[in-house]
């Protein structure tokens, strides 16, 4: 009887361990903020507290935080700058240092260590700089430590941006092989209509597809402290879903929202994860650099790439758009400019023009050359 009690509570633990996630908790400036100009440090407190106690159930957590400049400015005493991009780093430069000291106090009154992480879209766009973020992510999560992570505004020009805190933190959901991603926001969730101004609106609790119905429904950030709004979160949960990540946008200062959502419970609105999420490399294509160049096909290769799994030929394009390397990103469009699927090129924007339409027997009599028959190679695609 005793060995028996000793084997259910065995299979007990080892259910618990399996229940355990790694979990991205994205806080956005105004959750921080309350919608003031300073950082609300008693409801930081109160999501440090949340944090911890999944962690004490084996969960691993990360933190992609927004509130650096917001911060640097609280401790400047609100100077009056001029609205220029230097005006931004520099409040970031001295808000960063703050806020990572903000957390790491916090999370100190529960004996957790904190790693700071400051990305750019440059660290991901290069394939081995991303593995090597990945590694440094992983690395802090094994070892017992929270990553916190912020866009690095300090040193980002527009041209490295990632440009909000809600496709980064799906980006770093990606690196850091998430289950869940929580998008923490002033909104209780995506509702059928804007809900500031339409009392008949009602909260969308799932979501299995975004489409362009869908993203109509998405406004802008109400504040004016952050840079991300319902728009953003769409994107940034249409990218982790890709990967087979769970992604729920809610209210981040309902009480125990975190934890409620660790347990999944039904808050805020859900987006359903990729069956079948992509591998690796094709999550890098679909979430490291930004498209080079962009490719028109016609009605044949469109149902050759969504609906035979194929390879994409040179013989099915039709226009060539934007200046690209051999080995760069690229999207493929429809002939009504309907987005496709984004691919590594094996030929430059040059190339791929002489080549368009020409069979792939006809690529190395038009090039004097060719890097194979297929123009983007189905290993190197990510269908949309």
């Amino acid at each position: 009887m005793a060995d028996s009690k000793k084997s259910n509570a065995q299979k007990q633990d080892v259910a618990a361990v399996a229940a355990t996630h790694t979990i991205v908790v994205k806080l956005g400036t105004s959750v921080l903020t309350g919608g003031t100009l300073k950082l609300d440090r008693a409801h930081m407190v109160e999501l440090v507290r949340q944090c911890a106690m999944l962690r004490s159930q084996g969960h691993k957590i990360i933190i992609v935080t927004s509130g650096a400049i917001a911060a640097g400015r609280e401790h400047l005493g609100y100077p009056e700058l001029p609205k220029t991009m230097a005006s931004k780093q520099l409040l970031a430069a001295v808000g960063q240092g703050r806020l990572i000291q903000e957390w790491e106090t916090l999370f100190g009154i529960y004996g957790i260590n904190i790693g700071q992480m400051l990305l750019t879209r440059a660290d991901l766009n290069d394939r081995e700089r991303y593995l090597n973020a990945r590694d440094m992510l992983v690395a802090l999560l094994d070892n017992g430590i929270v990553p916190v992570v912020n866009e690095n505004d300090a040193v980002a020009t527009t041209e490295i941006k990632v440009g909000d805190n809600d496709n980064l933190s799906a980006l770093v959901g990606i690196l850091g092989g998430a289950d869940k991603l929580l998008l923490m926001t002033d909104q209780a969730g995506l509702f059928t209509a804007d809900p500031r101004s339409n009392p008949n609106a009602e909260l969308i609790h799932e979501v299995a597809t975004i489409d362009d119905k869908l993203r109509k429904l998405a406004g802008g950030t109400v504040g004016g402290l952050g840079t991300g709004g319902m728009a953003t979160k769409l994107q940034a949960a249409e990218v982790a879903c890709r990967a087979g990540i769970e992604v729920i946008i809610a209210a981040g200062r309902r009480v125990d929202v975190i934890v409620d959502l660790a347990a999944g419970k039904a808050v805020g609105t859900r987006f359903l994860p990729l069956k079948s999420p992509l591998e690796g490399r094709k999550q890098w294509i679909l979430a490291g650099p930004p498209p080079a160049g962009d490719i028109v096909i016609d009605d044949g290769a469109v149902t050759a790439v969504q609906q035979k799994g194929s390879s994409l030929l040179a013989k099915g394009i039709t226009q060539v758009k934007g200046s690209f390397e051999r080995g760069e990103v690229v999207r493929i469009f429809d002939s009504n400019n309907v987005l496709l699927a984004r691919g590594i090129s094996r030929y430059s924007s040059d190339d791929m023009t002489k080549i368009a339409g020409k069979h792939s027997h006809d690529i190395h009599h038009v090039l004097g050359y060719e890097y194979g028959h297929a123009a983007i190679h189905r290993d190197d695609m990510v269908v949309i």
